[in-house]
């Protein structure tokens, strides 16, 4: 079993962080390569020739590892927001169809559609949550709706970013693809945690950053495009993107057609060497722990937490519709006011989304840091 590995954090010891679905701290390692990033862009005429293509590759190869994707699929972003432009500039939405969302949602994966509806003529039907917080039910009822127009692409979360929820993206995206309908996922909040394979699951794109669960940088992305659309038009138009635009040709601009795989939708400015290696050793960590490890681990920490607070007056969404890794507490009526900034005062961090408690630990947590922060809510929320 996978055990705290805070050591390799430089968290201290009277931190209680329970936050890492809003950002993670850096391990140790990773913040030494930003160092070794920053050196290198301080005497740029230290780098080898070879050295940015074997960052870029390395850390094409991390992300898909991680979905079991083939790193040709994987194209180097800068944001979620970015990979759902790129997915909607490349796609036909039929006028009179529908693109499905999930109610209060990211932004991410909402407003670009939004955006785009008046203009292309369809329309954004955002899928309501249920009261027991079944997703995957709420999905599968919007999209087999009788009498409703047919669905063009679902563009939703992996795992609902303020309650938990998590969808059962195998029964969604059979029931889309009977319809001949994408699937784009945001699996902000899923990828190097849950399971994903893509061959098996065949989406049409995945999008996830590493600031969260990754234990990377900002600014780093990942987007894969299923082969069926890796003859789209990029987002920006780079010269590595194309086959032959390079300074050191004697014709620059030799071959301009795309290059045939997801590289031709490679951000630009991509030469990112702070933090290319930060999001390569991030990634690494987690598959090297292993996401049923991780999954095994955050499960008995979150069914601690769930345990301590039993008898207060707090709701959390049942085991079979929940992350096991991103838990949320309901109050009857509103969460306390002041409470975040309460815990936050005796070193106890979480967030608050849309009325809930967000408690989202990480490998660096430990049986210690739950029983504090179960404490500290008693304390909080008794008469």
């Amino acid at each position: 079993m996978l055990t705290s590995q805070r050591s390799l954090f430089d968290i201290p010891r009277e931190v209680c962080y329970l936050n890492a679905a809003a950002w993670s701290p850096l391990p140790l390692a990773v913040q030494e390569a930003g160092r070794r990033g920053v050196g290198r862009k301080g005497q740029p005429w230290t780098i080898e020739e070879a050295f940015p293509s074997h960052q870029y590759e390395r850390a094409r190869n991390a992300a898909a590892r991680l979905i079991h994707a083939d790193a040709n699929d994987l194209a180097l972003i800068s944001s979620v927001a970015y990979g759902v432009a790129t997915a909607a500039k490349g796609l036909t939405i039929a006028p009179g169809s529908r693109v499905l969302v999930l109610q209060d949602d990211h932004a991410s994966p909402v407003l670009e559609w939004m955006a785009r509806s008046a203009e292309g003529g369809f329309v954004v039907e955002t899928v309501e949550r249920l009261s027991d917080g079944d997703w995957t039910a709420a999905i599968l009822a919007s999209i087999g709706r009788q009498g409703a127009a047919p669905v063009a692409i679902a563009s939703i979360s992996w795992v609902h970013w303020c309650d938990g929820g998590v969808v059962d993206l195998g029964r969604v995206a059979a029931a889309l693809r009977a319809q001949g309908a994408a699937l784009l996922i945001d699996a902000t909040h899923g990828a190097g945690v849950l399971s994903m394979d893509v061959q098996t699951l065949d989406p049409d794109f995945v999008v996830f950053p590493t600031y969260k669960w990754l234990l990377g940088p900002y600014g780093r992305a990942f987007l894969y495009v299923a082969k069926r659309h890796q003859d789209k038009t990029p987002l920006e138009q780079t010269a590595f993107g194309r086959r032959a635009v390079r300074a050191e040709q004697a014709t620059y601009l030799a071959d301009t057609r795309y290059v045939p795989d997801a590289r031709r939708f490679d951000m630009g400015e991509r030469d990112h060497f702070m933090s290319l290696e930060m999001a390569s050793i991030g990634m690494e960590m987690a598959a090297g722990w292993g996401g049923a490890a991780i999954v095994e681990r955050l499960s008995l920490l979150t069914a601690r937490l769930v345990d301590g607070l039993s008898g207060l007056n707090v709701s959390v969404a049942p085991t079979r519709v929940r992350a096991p890794h991103v838990l949320c507490l309901g109050f009857p009526g509103c969460m306390p006011d002041g409470l975040v900034r309460r815990l936050a005062a005796e070193n106890i961090h979480i967030a608050a989304r849309l009325g809930r408690a967000r408690i989202s630990p990480h490998v660096y947590n430990d049986e210690t840091d739950i029983d504090r922060f179960v404490a500290a809510m008693w304390r909080a929320l008794s008469p």
